[in-house]
């Protein structure tokens, strides 16, 4: 039986995860007007940034800066990625209210991009975890690679059901689901969550989809089916992955947005808004707007 949702919260990642494989600079003020504009599209949560090294992402070098200049709509949550403890002082200074920690459900991905095992990267925010719970910031975990890993090939559903739950029983709200590299088909898509849910509450879950092989709105509705009832997604279809080779962009958020609303699925967004900025951003990096909606409706 379908439990599809009559709602659905998009979290909208195109600041932080659509810009971070930029190999051009991309200038704090048009970061900062485009989470502005994405404020006033009726989104309740945006990315804003990631407090990591400016030596790894150097496109993000500019947090700080990015953070304590944006509008904070009421209502609105603007979660920020953190790797470590400081990381999560450096956030918090900025006025950071929610974070979001990561790891990967495959090991040889997580020692490419974070150095370290699986266990040493729970263990690393550990401590970020104890001071969000003392502090009362709310914490969002990422498990990436549930569906393929570009370095090992085959991830195991049971390494994707052990970390989600960790993460959970460590205290993070809400574990957003990550095919890194757009790997996955709706069919596993949907027994990876089937097999997670058992585990974790579906209403913690969330999933993340990239679109390299055109699968992303497929693998979405497959989950929806299923009941999740929070999808990732970045505005234009900006992304990728630095550290997954071939990984192309995030699933549109106007295609997602246009596909709930055609399924009479609420998300509260303005379509004309979310189209307008898709068009701006990609205007502002140079390249033709990747939404099939922005397109269509040029």
């Amino acid at each position: 039986m379908s439990t599809t949702p009559s709602s659905v919260r998009i979290v909208e990642v195109g600041a932080r995860d659509g810009l971070q494989n930029e190999k051009t600079i991309v200038p704090a003020p048009v970061k900062i007007e485009l989470i502005d504009r994405l404020s006033d599209t009726g989104l309740q949560t945006i990315e804003a940034t990631s407090f990591v090294s400016p030596k790894w992402i150097p496109q993000l070098a500019d947090a700080t800066e990015v953070y304590t200049a944006i509008w904070k709509k009421p209502g609105v949550r603007y979660p920020v990625l953190v790797p470590n403890l400081q990381g999560y002082e450096r956030a918090r200074a900025a006025g950071a209210a929610e974070i979001a920690v990561f790891t990967a459900a495959s090991e040889a991905f997580n020692r490419k991009n974070v150095n370290a095992s699986i266990d040493e990267s729970i263990e690393r925010f550990g401590p970020v975890l104890e001071r969000a719970k003392a502090d009362g910031v709310a914490v969002r975990g990422y498990v990436s690679t549930v569906l393929g890993c570009p370095y090992q090939g085959e991830v195991a559903i049971t390494d994707v059901v052990r970390i989600a739950r960790r993460l959970h029983d460590l205290g993070c709200y809400e574990i957003s689901l990550g095919d890194t590299i757009g790997i996955g088909t709706p069919g596993k898509a949907r027994a990876m969550l089937a097999a997670v849910a058992q585990q974790v509450p579906m209403t913690a879950l969330a999933v993340h989809f990239h679109d390299t092989r055109g699968q992303a709105l497929a693998n979405i509705l497959a989950c929806l089916e299923l009941g999740v009832a929070v999808v990732d997604a970045s505005v234009s279809g900006a992304g990728g992955c630095p550290y997954a080779r071939g990984a192309t962009g995030n699933v549109a958020t106007e295609d997602v947005a246009y596909m709930l609303h055609g399924m009479g699925i609420s998300t509260g967004l303005d379509m004309n808004k979310l189209i307008d900025t898709g068009r701006w951003l990609s205007a502002r990096l140079g390249r033709v707007n990747n939404s099939k909606v922005g397109v269509a409706a040029a």
